[in-house]
């Protein structure tokens, strides 16, 4: 069989075998500058996967079951109109859907003025959800690339004016500098 993890080349790094293309990021791109030795950084990753490579085989596993499960029932279902009720007890059952946490409250101490003081937009998002948390931050402090993006602290060469719509050359700029900034 042909797969592209086949063709895939690797680099033997202690006890990991790390693709080619992983290893040169991390040799060329991310680690110059950022003060962390090559050899530290793979020493630091091969115990990290010492410590959680059996948690993570249990957890696919219980992945590998769960789709079993959830596959079976389909086919047991085929051609049958879905009953949502019926359903999402089969889910909870199996242990894919688990119940929703009972209320509660929280209190706040030592809360930044910018925080507690000044108005600004608010979302409420269910903190399980990485996506939604993150649209909620944009959209209290904005997105860094965004006020880049649309204002004058990046300036344009004056020998290639922006394109209208999306320029990717001013694009690329926002991007060095978003990170150089957030290096510093």
């Amino acid at each position: 069989m042909n797969t592209p993890h086949a063709q895939m080349q690797y680099q033997q790094r202690g006890k990991l075998q790390v693709a080619s293309v992983l290893y040169q990021f991390v040799e060329q791109e991310l680690l110059p500058g950022s003060g962390v030795l090559a050899t530290d950084f793979w020493a630091g990753l091969e115990q990290l996967v010492a410590d959680f490579a059996a948690a993570n085989q249990g957890l696919l596993q219980q992945r590998t079951s769960l789709q079993q499960q959830i596959d079976q029932w389909h086919t047991q279902h085929v051609g049958q109109e879905i009953d949502a009720r019926a359903y999402r007890t089969f889910l909870e059952d199996i242990g894919y859907l688990l119940p929703e946490p009972a209320d509660f409250s929280i209190t706040t101490q030592h809360v930044d003025d910018e925080i507690a003081m000044l108005a600004g937009p608010q979302l409420v998002v269910p903190v399980m959800n990485a996506r939604y948390a993150l649209n909620a931050a944009n959209a209290r402090w904005g997105s860094l690339y965004d006020a880049l993006y649309g204002s004058d602290v990046i300036v344009d060469d004056p020998d290639q004016p922006r394109k209208a719509g999306y320029d990717k050359r001013r694009g690329q700029k926002v991007i060095q500098f978003g990170r150089r900034f957030l290096d510093e």
